[in-house]
């Protein structure tokens, strides 16, 4: 059965009618919308990073702050969006600035749970660079928190995953947490 389909007999069963003018096209629509809002489930870290790795002698901090992301809650499928800061310390291989935001957005796209969300990106970065430490924190509000059951509009749920120095040396967490804490200072 075909995702507008199943779109259709849920608006009956909400008591709506599929075919009246502002509904009438809201099936396709609808699974459009969710094909395209959780495509990460059909694409894989070595898609979106391709050749975009690179033999440099750096061993600095390197931090993409304020990756704006949307997915949707696996328990209600609703949104939950947000920001991700993901930081690595190089070990002889860097990666192309864009492709973080594009990793994050291969575990945000998909039907998901903030917390494995997070350490899924961190261990994408491990995986692909192999680098000295990969910190992650996610910041993000989740609609099903807001609009339904506890319905607290102002809450937000932060998730961290260290890896490596971040997760073994104290400065390294502190360096990291500290630039993270700075966000639109």
């Amino acid at each position: 059965m075909k995702t507008s389909d199943l779109v259709r007999q849920l608006l009956v069963n909400l008591g709506e009618d599929p075919e009246r003018n502002g509904l009438a096209r809201t099936p396709e629509r609808v699974e459009r919308a969710y094909a395209e809002l959780t495509q990460g489930s059909t694409q894989t870290v070595a898609d979106v990073v391709g050749n975009g790795v690179f033999d440099e002698d750096c061993s600095e901090m390197v931090l993409v702050k304020d990756i704006e992301f949307y997915s949707l809650c696996e328990h209600h499928m609703l949104p939950f969006f947000g920001k991700v800061h993901v930081a690595y310390i190089p070990d002889g291989r860097i990666i192309g600035l864009s492709k973080i935001p594009r990793i994050v957005d291969v575990f945000a796209k998909r039907l998901q749970v903030q917390e494995r969300m997070t350490v899924q990106i961190a261990q994408a970065i491990q995986d692909v660079l192999q680098p000295k430490g990969v910190g992650v924190v996610a910041d993000a509000a989740h609609l099903c928190m807001m609009m339904r059951g506890v319905q607290k509009q102002n809450s937000s749920t932060m998730t961290s995953c260290l890896l490596g120095t971040f997760r073994s040396d104290f400065r390294t967490r502190n360096e990291f947490l500290g630039l993270v804490r700075s966000i639109g200072h």
